[in-house]
């Protein structure tokens, strides 16, 4: 999945045991479905963990 407002996705690496053998694997976003209000009107975004928490950080100040 895909953050609808920062854009982050899913990030590619490898396991390294301890022999040094690199095996490929993915992380993935901490994605969520959220209600955010764009423009008075409440609409449902996949958010990351970090856009959503920066969304509560706005709406409460504001």
């Amino acid at each position: 999945m895909k953050c609808e407002f920062c854009g982050k996705s899913v990030q590619f690496g490898h396991n390294v045991s301890h022999s040094k053998r690199s095996t490929n694997r993915m992380w993935s976003a901490n994605i969520h479905k959220a209600t955010v209000t764009v423009d008075g009107k409440a609409t449902r975004l996949k958010l990351c963990t970090r856009c959503r928490r920066t969304q509560r950080r706005i709406t409460s100040v504001g």
